[in-house]
């Protein structure tokens, strides 16, 4: 079928008055028609963007040169399902005092209909209404139907352009890198891609990261690439089995130098895309700061002043004994302070309802369980006995007073762990802070002093205890250590280099995360860029294998070669692109996300392998503790 005109609808909106009356051949999708009578019919036509339309204006009754061809038309017009493609033709005419409406439609003219031919036909039993709510089975009419989803995308288009321009624009390399990777234990747990020759296997890289290390020691200065990676781990709302990262790397660099060129990428990306200003330096603080002051190594600073406070020493031991059944636990509080939007609301009563609603839902039911004991909760009321503290006591509500300042309904909470230093990602209580953050936000009660708030975390500990998860089985050696980000990263300093014989778990490494109002958005370091103290890392500190050193001797060979000190950063592009566009789940900014279970039900994927796929690779299944493999 031949269409006479792709006319794009911004075309119709720059029709001139003299070329009203002519006609024109269009093609779009065609929305809900409205019949007013049997011989009179409207129905708009969507462009084929989706974010406009024109009005089609279908009578059977009309000049008696065409009168059989629009009444034929008419009738097709009836015919035609809404939400089907269809080219048209028709003669353009003057519209007038119609408002606009939510889909931006073209209202200066209308399509008097003298053809209508459907490309495609729309089946009903998919719902038969772009308005129904469609499950991710169907996300191709998720995609249709939504067009903030559709927007997400073109602005995820965006942000890639961008940075790709920045990048060149700094003099960086892009370079793709394999997907077919081998299995090396760099942390995360991996997929495995069978191959016909039995035994052997490629694994999808959980990152660019040694082949990006080869390319720092084959004469490539600056490299980056937008890569796909996967890991097989547990999924959440930020995280996906493949993901997107902006990828980089520089040779004879350190970390203060990349740390530079991440902080302009992302100044310009919201400078040129949000208008918005962030500072020409970003803040950096320590891994140990952060954990102390905020309890989480991604502190959402825009409400830097929600602090925790070490306060067990001030406590009765009757209410420590209340708050935990540790023997003597750390006891932790913060203040949180609440803003109605209505200025004549009562701060105790709102910060009642909200705390309660908070504990009540399913968000708090993890730290209900929590074994180190369960949070108190305390709202400040000046009229109360005690001002509402009668649990602590005179001398220790005075003490509490005195380091919290509290306000009339203020919220205060205390939370228990274990006397131990601070590790991982964050305490009971720097998650619970994230929670109360997040769900004062929804509620509007919390006002943000600045909409972004960016900070450099560093001095990351070099190894952490090995992890008893299977999603995080480490580096696999025997020393109960694994690196805390991988294996490559260098240590912080000299005096690091000594721990490393004596107390490796107390060695700083010179790693950064780069945090956004509490988003994680990358993590790097300084790399280790010689080949025998590589390998007394993973050998002599992780204590790996001879069999599992084996796996990296393709990097160890490449670092013998002369490869020049670097260092470099990856950018979570999903997460990235999330924190701009506003959306709490990186799902809402991609095409195709996998579900909460790892798969995808539009293409169902994963599929089970048949028989003769599994005699091709040579493999056979067995079933495993609590597994039904016949399912």
């Amino acid at each position: 079928m031949e269409v006479l005109s792709r006319m794009k609808t911004s075309y119709l909106l720059e029709i001139p008055e003299d070329k009203y009356s002519s006609e024109v051949t269009l093609y779009g999708y065609l929305g809900n028609r409205v019949d007013l009578s049997k011989r009179l019919s409207f129905v708009p036509l969507l462009s084929q963007t989706l974010d406009r339309s024109v009005q089609i204006v279908s009578s059977s009754k009309g000049q008696p040169d065409i009168i059989n061809r629009i009444a034929a038309s008419h009738q097709q017009l009836k015919r035609v399902e809404a939400h089907s493609p269809v080219v048209v033709t028709g003669i353009l005419k003057s519209r007038q005092g119609v408002p606009e409406r939510e889909i931006g439609q073209v209202v200066k003219v209308e399509l008097a209909l003298l053809d209508i031919q459907p490309l495609n036909d729309f089946h009903r039993d998919f719902g038969g209404s772009m308005d129904d709510v469609f499950g991710t089975n169907d996300r191709h009419l998720q995609l249709r139907s939504d067009k903030d989803l559709r927007d997400s995308l073109g602005f995820r288009s965006l942000v890639a352009r961008t940075a790709r321009e920045e990048m060149d624009n700094q003099e960086f390399m892009e370079i793709e890198t394999p997907l077919l990777f081998r299995s090396t234990p760099e942390g995360a747990r991996e997929f495995i891609v069978p191959t016909r020759r039995q035994g052997f296997a490629y694994a999808l890289p959980q990152s660019p990261q040694q082949f990006k290390q080869i390319l720092m020691g084959s004469g490539i200065s600056k490299y980056y690439q937008v890569a796909k990676c996967f890991r097989d781990e547990d999924l959440r709302a930020d995280r996906q089995p493949e993901f997107t990262q902006l990828d980089m790397e520089m040779s004879f660099a350190t970390g203060t130098t990349v740390r530079k060129h991440i902080t302009k990428l992302v100044r310009k990306l919201w400078d040129t895309i949000l208008e918005i200003r962030l500072p020409s330096v970003f803040r950096e603080m320590r891994y140990a700061e952060a954990m102390s002051l905020f309890g989480s190594d991604k502190p959402d600073l825009r409400f830097e002043w929600i602090q925790i406070y070490r306060v067990e020493h001030l406590l009765p031991t009757e209410l420590v004994s209340k708050l935990s059944d540790l023997e003597n636990p750390i006891i932790e509080a913060l203040r949180l302070d609440l803003e109605s939007s209505n200025e004549d609301d009562d701060a105790i009563s709102v910060s009642q309802a909200f705390i309660k609603s908070f504990l009540d839902s399913s968000d708090a039911a993890s730290f209900h369980s929590n074994p180190s004991g369960a949070p108190g909760v305390f709202v400040y009321n000046p009229l109360a006995p005690l001002r509402g503290l009668s649990a602590f006591g005179f001398e220790a509500a005075s003490a509490i007073e005195s380091i919290l300042s509290p306000k009339e309904g203020s919220i205060i909470i205390l939370q228990a762990r274990p006397k131990a230093p601070l590790s991982g990602g964050s305490t009971a209580l720097g998650n619970l802070r994230s929670h109360l953050i997040r769900a004062a936000l929804q509620r509007n009660l919390l006002k943000p002093e600045v909409p972004f708030a960016p900070v450099w975390i560093t001095c990351f500990p070099l190894f952490t205890p090995t992890s008893s998860s299977a999603a995080e089985p480490g580096q696999g050696g025997t020393a109960g250590l694994s690196s805390t980000h991988h294996p490559f990263t260098a240590p912080k300093s000299p005096e690091d280099v000594d721990l490393l014989l004596t107390s490796p778990q107390d060695a700083i490494a010179d790693h950064y995360d780069l945090v956004i109002n509490g988003v994680e958005l990358g993590g790097g370091s300084r790399r280790i860029h010689n080949a025998d103290f590589q390998t007394f890392i993973l050998r002599d500190v992780l204590k790996m294998s001879e069999a599992r050193l084996k796996d990296f001797e393709h990097l160890i060979k490449v670092l013998k070669a002369g490869c020049p000190p670097h260092a470099g950063f990856a950018l979570g592009f999903d997460r990235l692109v999330a924190l701009m566009r506003g959306k709490e789940s990186v799902r809402d900014v991609i095409a195709f996300p996998k579900g909460g279970d790892g798969g995808d039900k539009l293409v169902g994927s994963p599929a089970r392998m048949r028989e003769e796929e599994l005699r091709t690779y040579g493999l056979e299944l067995k079933p495993s503790s609590g597994t039904d493999i016949a399912k």
